[in-house]
């Protein structure tokens, strides 16, 4: 389980959409974000998904390895959707004391697992294709604007990137505390909730310290280099916007104004399926 977590982790290829600007990936999972909520019938998404495939397709990221980020939170996609069927007043096609199954709950558990799971394969795109400094770089631009109003920009995406990087290197370690652990007579798969939880202190205590130890070393790390922040800071890289990035912005352009059209102007659209 640990090893299928992919959140936050970089994938490495040469694919027209890991060349692209930082600003234009974070742009565009933010409009993608705000459109899964605009859909209320299969046919939107429908055309979300087709708008994703086509991104995944050009990132050359395989798809098994992208579904692979859905595992961890396979229980919370599980327990919304039995949420959302159970108690969602509609036609009720089957009961059990209060608990009740109806056409519109199941409608609505398939509507929030369709939108859980895009959500989060949508993005984990920007993480995959963009490397956690590139990540910092295009969030301390977007964020700019916001220096006039003494809101700490650099650091703000400074702790963001650390963040990111810290992701993968935790769970790796995680994973030999683990190993470690069950080398040792431990056992995190066995038992009742209660008892699983007992189990995890042996591997949450030597995590923390490790977690603590790392965030040290590189506090003193930064010291040393006499980081002081984002004021007077230079890059040996600045961004820059190329050929590949007015196109993808045109494309992102013609997402919005698809979703504008099918939504507001020719409404029966989208309630041709559903």
């Amino acid at each position: 389980m640990i090893r299928d977590i992919t959140i936050g982790q970089y994938y490495p290829k040469e694919s027209k959409v890991h060349q692209l600007d930082p600003r234009v990936k974070l742009a565009g999972t933010f409009v993608y974000m705000i459109s899964m909520f605009c859909f209320h019938r299969f046919l939107g998404f429908l055309f979300v998904s087709l708008f994703l495939g086509w991104v995944i397709k050009k990132s050359d990221i395989p798809f098994s390895y992208i579904v692979k980020g859905l595992k961890p939170i396979l229980f919370l996609l599980v327990f919304t959707m039995v949420i959302n069927a159970l108690f969602v007043d509609g036609h009720i096609i089957w009961s059990w004391g209060i608990l009740k199954i109806s056409v519109e709950g199941i409608r609505k558990a398939v509507f929030m697992g369709i939108r859980l799971s895009l959500l989060v394969l949508g993005a984990s795109m920007m993480t995959f294709t963009t490397t956690p400094n590139h990540l910092t770089d295009g969030l301390e631009q977007m964020l700019k604007p916001l220096r006039k109003l003494h809101v700490p920009v650099h650091e703000i995406s400074m702790m963001m990137s650390i963040a990111l990087r810290f992701i993968p290197i935790l769970l790796e370690e995680t994973d030999k505390i683990m190993k470690a652990q069950m080398a040792r007579g431990a056992d995190f798969e066995t038992g009742g909730m209660i008892k699983r939880a007992k189990n995890m202190v042996p591997l949450l205590v030597p995590l923390f310290v490790s977690a603590f130890r790392r965030a040290n070393d590189l506090a003193m790390a930064m010291e040393a280099r006499c980081y002081r922040g984002g004021e007077g800071r230079t890059k040996m890289k600045p961004l820059e916007y190329q050929q590949a990035d007015y196109i993808a912005y045109g494309v992102l352009a013609g997402y919005i104004i698809i979703l504008m059209i099918g939504l507001r102007y020719i409404p029966s659209i989208w309630t041709i399926v559903g």
